[in-house]
C-alpha cells in the first residue's frame, strides 16, 4: 500500500531542527523522520516525515502545519504518496559514516569499512538524528570520546536513547552493561533492535519511560555518568531529578540544545551543583560535559 510522505526543504541547520521538534512534537502512529542531503555540497537539505499506509498526504500535511506551524513557515514542502518499500532504508542508504573520535557510526553499506581500532557501531534505517550525523549525537559520542582518556565509568544511563547509539557507544567502549530509555514507543523498538544488531542486545537494556520517574530507572542509581540528548526544554525540566541520579565525581553530558539556549540549561544544571567542565559546538548545537 502506499505511504504518505511529506517532505520539508531547508537549511541545514533549520532542517535539523525541525526534524527534532517533529520527533518530540508529532503524534502520528508509525511515524520515522529522515533529514539528508538533497545533492553533495547543496545548503538545502530536506525533512521527510514518513507516516504510514493510515494517513493521506494531504491530511499528513495539515497535521503537520498545525503543529510545528512557524517553524516551517517558508519552507517549501511536498507531500505525496509513494508505494511500498523499505523507503527509509532506501533514504538512509547513501549516508556517509561517521568518525567521532573512537566510534565509526555506519550503515550497513560500511560494515566492511570500519577502522582499525574504531568502535564500530552499525545503526539501521530510523530516525535520522539517531545515526550519528546529527550534530547532538556526534557531540556525545566526542564528550564520551574524551572522558574515557580519564576516566572509566561502571554505571551508565542513556537518557533518551532514540535509536540506542549512546547506550551501545557505552557498552561496547566499557563492556558494562548499560541502562537506555526513550519516551517514544517506536525509538524503544529500534534501539533494541541496533543494540541486537551490534551483539549489545544483553549489554543494552531498553526501558519504555518518561524521563526519570521509572523505578528501574531510580533503582539502578547514582550513576557515574549519564547522557540526556534530548530537547533544551525537557533538559531544564529534568536538571533536579538527573543530578540527584549522579554520584559524587560522576559526570552528565547533555545535548538537543542549540546555542542561544546554552546559557539557560547551564544555569538549571549549575543550580543543581553540576559544573560544566566541556563544550563542543557542531553546527549550532552544543554538547556540554558537566561534573557533580
Amino acid at each position: 500500500m502506499p505511504t504518505a510522505v511529506l517532505r520539508i526543504f531547508a537549511p541545514q541547520q533549520r532542517a535539523e531542527h525541525i526534524a527534532l521538534l517533529a520527533e518530540e512534537m508529532l503524534t502520528l502512529d508509525d511515524l520515522s523522520i529522515v533529514v539528508s542531503e538533497t545533492e553533495p555540497d547543496d545548503p538545502m537539505w530536506r525533512v521527510d516525515l514518513f507516516a504510514g499506509v493510515n494517513i493521506a498526504p494531504s491530511d499528513l500535511e495539515a497535521e503537520v502545519r498545525a503543529v510545528l506551524a512557524d517553524e516551517i513557515d517558508g519552507c517549501e514542502t511536498r507531500a505525496e504518496a509513494i508505494e511500498d518499500a523499505d523507503w527509509v532504508a532506501q533514504s538512509l542508504a547513501g549516508l556517509d559514516p561517521v568518525l567521532a573520535g573512537r566510534f565509526f557510526v555506519h550503515g550497513a553499506h560500511d560494515r566492511d569499512h570500519v577502522p582499525a581500532n574504531a568502535v564500530g557501531i552499525q545503526v539501521e534505517a530510523a530516525l535520522a538524528f539517531g545515526t550519528g550525523h546529527h550534530g547532538t549525537t556526534r557531540g556525545c559520542l566526542l564528550a564520551f570520546d574524551r572522558l574515557l582518556k580519564r576516566t572509566r565509568p561502571q554505571r551508565v544511563l542513556d537518557l533518551g536513547t532514540g535509536t540506542g547509539v549512546l547506550g551501545i557507544a557505552a557498552a561496547k567502549a566499557l563492556h558494562i552493561p548499560v541502562l537506555a530509555s526513550d519516551i517514544d514507543a517506536m525509538s524503544v523498538v529500534i534501539a533494541r533492535e541496533n543494540a541486537a544488531l551490534n551483539r549489545a542486545g544483553q549489554a543494552v537494556r531498553v526501558l519504555h519511560a518518561n524521563g526519570m520517574q521509572d523505578r528501574h530507572i531510580q533503582t539502578a542509581a547514582p550513576y557515574d555518568l549519564v547522557f540526556a540528548n534530548i530537547l533544551a526544554g525537557p533538559l531544564v525540566a529534568l536538571a533536579p531529578s538527573i543530578a540527584r541520579a549522579v554520584m559524587p565525581g560522576g559526570v552528565v553530558i547533555l545535548s538537543g540544545l542549540l546555542t542561544h539556549q546554552e546559557r539557560a540549561v547551564r544555569a538549571a544544571y549549575r543550580a543543581q551543583g553540576l559544573i560544566p567542565v566541556g563544550r563542543i559546538v557542531l553546527n549550532n548545537w552544543v554538547t556540554m560535559t558537566l561534573a557533580a
